[in-house]
C-alpha cells in the first residue's frame, strides 16, 4: 500500500503542470464568482435604497398631512373661541 502511495505521489510530482492548471481554472472561477457576488450585492443595496426612500417619502407625506390637519383643527378652534368672545 505504501509503495502504491509513493508511486502515485511521484507521478503527481512529475506531472506538476496538471494540478497547477486545475488550480488556475479554479482561481479564475473563484474570481468570477466573487464578481457576480459583488454585482448581486450592489443590486440588493440599490433595491434597499429605493425601498427606504419610498418608505421614507410615504412617512414624510403622512406626517405632513397629519400636522397640517392638526394645525387646521387648532386654527378653527381658535377662530371659534375668538368668535364667541366677540359676540
Amino acid at each position: 500500500m505504501k509503495n502504491h502511495f509513493v508511486s502515485c505521489a511521484v507521478a503527481l510530482f512529475m506531472l506538476g503542470g496538471v494540478p497547477a492548471m486545475i488550480t488556475a481554472q479554479s482561481a479564475k472561477d473563484d474570481i468570477k464568482d466573487a464578481g457576480h457576488a459583488t454585482k448581486e450585492a450592489a443590486k440588493d443595496t440599490g433595491r434597499a435604497t429605493a425601498k427606504t426612500a419610498k418608505t421614507g417619502a410615504h412617512k414624510v407625506k403622512h406626517g405632513t398631512k397629519k400636522v397640517a390637519n392638526k394645525a387646521a383643527g387648532k386654527t378653527k378652534q381658535g377662530a371659534s373661541k375668538v368668535e364667541q368672545k366677540t359676540q
